[in-house]
């Protein structure tokens, strides 16, 4: 139950302060690294306290509460763009809210793994990772079942205050009243009024709130997420008197007819009613969130999803290319949601495999003879829109046509499927120096503009570590008692590295769905169960054969090809991609069980893995530079440097 409760609060923690803290959108796995961090920590506090572990309660309430009441919003109102991509905030700064978010998500999580930590000595080894290994799998199919169902926060809350209530014993009735009882409705009530403000819902990914209002006789609803002013639901025929760019594609393209149009980021629906009003007989809408779906369907002015010319999807963008064998008269990437958030620090965002060169290569091959792809949105710095047009230009073979239309880089770009299918103003006169190379999917990084690491990520992460050091020293003790499971620590480094790897290049094959990553992670969970089961039950190869079979499956992970997995069928593909992604996760953590059931102190052991799960978030970055791959190689030396301080005893296991 304590392993369960861990993992949901852990993953409600991730997605809750994203919600309303535009700061982590900047920070992917910013509360994981915390997470990590507090969980290490409480497998090594067992044993010195037989203290309650009430500061968890104490310190979740005072976060939400922090967080409610001194939100970071966007400022709509500086300048027009700002509308679509600016972080101008208001609330705290960075500086000052990443700090204590980081040290309340070590905090929170500290508590739940000191329950965890006291359970493991009193049962063998590998039995108490099997039960950890089982709760953790409860906690992340709860969690999912929630975001599926769009459960609010509320719904979060409810759960940790029942958890709290039922894993902290009252020993003291007035303590736990104090530190327990009255915390959880804390955390419940704050919880209850953000879910029940007007105009809040939550998808599987946002935090979503909306607002209807007219404007000169118009209907207009904006829709925010995450506090970020995202779109309009707006009629099509307002929208082209206003902004160019939304016709800017039909005019660029020269095609005879819209038989088949295909948008890929439909959202609220209004470039899907613009398409109509064009004369597409056919429209595939493809949009990732349902709930921005259900908002066009419900209240766009135009009800354009409720014209029998249109076929919803929901689901990635990229993914949908791979999957379909439709060919289609234009192909629009309106507005992807990556784009809310553009900087020039940020890295991996919501559709980074939409806009690589291989994802411009797919949509060519969806087009029909005479067909046209065209993308548009605020890109707000001309080297982007010189990388897209550049992207573009290797993808279709020939100079795409590229439009500047308004402030802030607002820009449409569109290439036919030869030259004769597109229609330019003008000729582009191509990327200006100093522009970066087009995308890949080897590295997606859109908005990175250089090769390397920013030197924002760098200090913050020394800073995590530096944090994680001096904790670890506070909490533990000397080092010393860490010593003899160095290799244990290493196995939590490339483990870490090994799992990232593995949720990206899933997102990947099967699309950068909620779905997915729910079951990229559950399935790395099952998979450590899995050799955690077999080594229990049967007699397995030595430590020495086992590494060897760790580091041939990465050898394997590295020869296979994106390339290739994408270009077979869907179920062949899943087949393939669990073969190849599953076989190294599968033999390391044969040698981590192997390992892990013959040390002297579980709770030190286990707590040392975690901590390298630290050092292992951090060196994720390292994707930045060397890309996806190159993680893997990573992970092999790491792997290589664990096997190398193996104690000599434990070779014969």
């Amino acid at each position: 139950m304590a392993s369960a409760f861990m993992l949901f609060l852990e993953l409600a923690l991730i997605r809750w302060t994203g919600s309303n803290i535009v700061h982590l959108s900047y920070f992917t796995n910013f509360v994981l690294l915390g997470s990590f961090l507090g969980i290490g920590l409480g497998f090594l506090r067992v044993g010195r306290t037989r203290r309650q572990p009430y500061y968890s309660p104490v310190v979740l309430a005072a976060l939400v509460v922090i967080v409610l009441r001194f939100p970071v919003t966007v400022n709509r109102e500086a300048e027009g763009v700002l509308y679509f991509t600016s972080l101008h905030t208001s609330g705290p700064p960075a500086w000052a809210i990443l700090p204590v978010v980081f040290a309340a998500a070590a905090l929170v999580l500290m508590g739940p793994a000191e329950l965890v930590g006291r359970c493991f000595p009193e049962l063998p080894r590998l039995e108490a990772y099997r039960y950890d290994l089982i709760g953790s799998l409860t906690g992340i199919a709860m969690f999912s079942l929630l975001s599926l169902a769009g459960a609010p926060p509320l719904a979060w809350g409810l759960i940790a205050a029942l958890a709290y209530g039922a894993l902290l014993r009252p020993r003291s009735l007035p303590r736990y009243l104090a530190f327990v009882t009255v915390p959880s409705l804390v955390i419940v009530g704050a919880l209850a009024v953000e879910t029940l403000s007007a105009g809040a819902v939550w998808s599987p990914y946002y935090k979503v709130t909306y607002r209807s209002y007219g404007y000169g006789g118009v209907p207009i609803m904006d829709i925010s997420v995450n506090g970020i002013p995202h779109q309009q639901a707006i009629p099509a025929a307002y929208r082209l008197q206003w902004e160019r760019q939304y016709a800017m594609p039909y005019e660029r393209a020269a095609v005879r007819s819209l038989d088949d149009v295909l948008i890929v980021g439909a959202g609220s629906g209004t470039d899907v009613a613009i398409a109509l009003s064009k004369g597409a007989k056919h429209v595939d809408a493809v949009e990732i969130d349902p709930k921005l779906r259900e908002l066009g369907g419900a209240f766009h002015p135009d009800h354009p999803y409720a014209d029998p010319r249109v076929t919803t999807h929901i689901t990635d963008g990229r993914a949908f290319l791979e999957r379909t064998a439709k060919k289609y008269d234009l192909i629009l990437f309106a507005l992807p949601d990556s784009l809310t958030l553009v900087s020039g620090a940020s890295s991996l965002r919501l559709e980074s495999y939409l806009f690589t060169q291989e994802s411009m290569r797919a949509a060519h091959d969806h087009l029909k003879p005479g067909g046209a792809f065209s993308m548009y949105n605020y890109y707000r710095e001309q080297w982007l829109v010189d990388r897209l047009a550049s992207t573009a230009q290797a993808a279709f073979g020939h100079k795409p046509c590229v439009d500047q239309v308004g402030a802030g880089q607002q820009a449409v770009i569109t290439a036919g499927v030869t030259p004769d299918a597109q229609r330019c103003g003008g000729e582009w006169a191509g990327a200006q120096a100093g522009t970066p190379p087009p995308a890949v999917d080897d590295r997606p990084f859109l908005y990175l503009h250089g090769r390397d690491i920013p030197s924002i990520y760098l200090i913050t992460l020394g800073l995590i570590l530096l944090v994680s050091v001096i904790a670890v020293r506070a909490v533990a003790g000397p080092f010393r008692r860490m010593r003899p499971y160095a290799d244990l620590f290493l196995l939590g480094v490339s483990f870490l590295l090994l799992e990232t790897k593995n949720v990206t290049g899933f997102a990947l094959l099967f699309g950068t769905t909620w779905v997915v990553n729910a079951v990229v992670f559950a399935g790395v969970l099952v998979a450590v169960l899995a050799a955690v089961e077999v080594t229990r039950r049967l007699r397995t190869p030595s430590l020495p054969v086992m590494y060897t079979v760790l580091l041939g499956g990465l050898v394997l992970a590295a020869l296979v090809p994106n390339s290739w997995l994408l270009g077979l069928p869907v179920p062949l593909r899943a087949v393939c991609a669990v073969v190849v992604a599953f076989l190294p996760i599968f033999a390391a953590n044969v040698v981590f069980a192997k390992r892990f059931a013959d040390t002297a102190d579980a709770t030190v052991a286990f707590g040392a893995n975690l901590l390298g799960a630290i050092l292992g978030g951090c060196l994720e970055y390292l994707s930045l530079v060397i890309g996806y791959e190159g993680l893997l190689v990573v992970a092999g030396l790491l792997y290589l440097g664990a096997f190398a301080l193996l104690p000599r005893a434990a070779r014969a296991l």
